[in-house]
């Protein structure tokens, strides 16, 4: 494994040496993370009754001021870990009854966590690798996946420049997002299903509704709309949480209002976007972040 000497690896394409320093996303020349354990509160079709393997990895290429994960995405929390060490997290992980294996922002750490996989999958490992990303990917990125991702689990977060750069630090957002799933969407082919209703194949396009943002939100329902119908299960979000740097935000210190989400909803609704998941309300809740106590790292 080669650590990268001018890392292209996310959007930002900093250029960081990895050997020397850390990059945008605050990783650097060591593997870390957070948190390995069993995670509940995926969508059904990931989760299940059994859990889906989670692993939390540090750092991130967005500053979402609202994360709910901040401490381990910005502020550095987590465990020093060798690629050898996360191969065997994904083995034991595997042997706890997993579904499948789901890992959370492991972008920044790409070579890695392929490297882990190439190893955990010779001694043993068989779930399907869940990439659980904010959406904020390159394609070439996407692309290097192949044959090491079944399942893309990823954000729509915005479909305004200023929304992004304003919440993310990431105006070209929406531009980077779409041209990402259109290569998951080509790389995955359309949803799969085991006999448990596990998802084993395929692209779940979630987003988040936002207070304030309700225009956004029409527009990323919008976007979604325009995709191959059947190709991709949509996911609609109602959990928003003020967390992080949200808590004092004249539009986001507060949860999204019924009359909001269910705007939301309804327009999900006309345009057939049927076929996945939409949170109740009563969703938005602070149990669906885990405690990062360094659990199974």
């Amino acid at each position: 494994m080669e650590l990268p000497v001018h890392c292209e690896l996310c959007p930002r394409r900093c250029g960081a040496d990895r050997r020397a320093g850390t990059g945008f996303c605050g990783a650097g020349a060591t593997l870390k993370a957070a948190r390995a354990a069993l995670h509940f509160w995926e969508e059904p079709c990931i989760s299940g009754r059994r859990g889906s393997g989670t692993v939390f990895f540090t750092g991130c290429a967005l500053r979402c001021c609202y994360c709910q994960n901040f401490a381990v995405s910005q502020q550095g929390l987590g465990k020093e870990l060798s690629f050898h060490r996360l191969a065997e997290i994904f083995l034991e992980l595997q042997q706890k009854g997993a579904a499948n294996l789901n890992l959370v922002t492991a972008t920044q750490w790409l070579p890695w966590v392929t490297a882990a996989l190439d190893e955990a999958r010779a001694a043993g490992l068989r779930l399907p690798v869940v990439w659980n990303t904010g959406g904020y990917e390159t394609v070439e990125t996407v692309r290097a996946l192949a044959g090491y991702v079944d399942v893309w689990l990823a954000d729509v977060k915005y479909v305004s420049p200023a929304l992004a750069q304003e919440y993310s630090a990431a105006p070209d957002y929406f531009e980077v997002c779409r041209a990402a799933v259109a290569q998951m969407l080509a790389q995955a082919g359309p949803p799969v299903y085991d006999d448990a209703g596990y998802l084993t194949r395929g692209v779940i396009l979630r987003h988040l509704a936002l207070p304030g943002a309700l225009a956004d939100s029409l527009a990323v329902l919008d976007y979604m709309a325009g995709l191959p119908r059947g190709g991709f299960v949509p996911s609609l979000m109602s959990q928003y949480t003020p967390f992080y740097r949200a808590a004092g935000h004249r539009r986001l210190g507060r949860r999204i209002s019924t009359w909001e989400y269910r705007q939301v909803v309804n327009r999900a609704v006309d345009l057939g976007l049927t076929a996945g998941y939409m949170q109740e309300k009563s969703s938005a809740r602070e149990e669906y972040t885990p405690p990062f106590d360094l659990e199974g790292v």
